[in-house]
């Protein structure tokens, strides 16, 4: 049986090997990348709460990769785990009950970085 810890390490695992190949093949992928960096950059609002908004945006469109990704980057930039799941409580309330699913796998992310 898979479990969501197998699902977040199959993620992580995934993203390297594909960032690593897109990277070099794919003139979009890189831009993709350079447009990413510049987006979390910090501006009127701090990189930290740019995250925590793609946390929210990741629960709502059930991107599971996106939660891992943007929840390990809002831990990364000193994000509390109260923090992360007040933006998973925000992608709640945005996407009704469907993200209720989304945040089930957000809650686990949160649990295998946190303990």
């Amino acid at each position: 049986m898979i479990t969501d810890k197998d699902k977040i390490e199959q993620i992580i695992k995934n993203r390297k090997i594909a960032h690593a190949f897109y990277s070099k093949k794919s003139e979009v992928y890189r831009k993709f990348s350079e447009m990413e960096q510049c987006t979390y950059q910090d501006g009127k609002l701090s990189r930290l709460q740019k995250e925590l908004i793609a946390i929210g945006i990741s629960v709502v469109m059930d991107c599971e990769s996106c939660m891992e990704w943007h929840i390990k980057q809002a831990i990364d930039g000193g994000a509390t785990e109260a923090e992360i799941i007040e933006a998973v409580e925000v992608g709640i309330e945005m996407g009704g009950g469907p993200a209720t699913v989304s945040a089930r796998f957000a809650m686990n992310v949160i649990e295998y970085y946190f303990k």
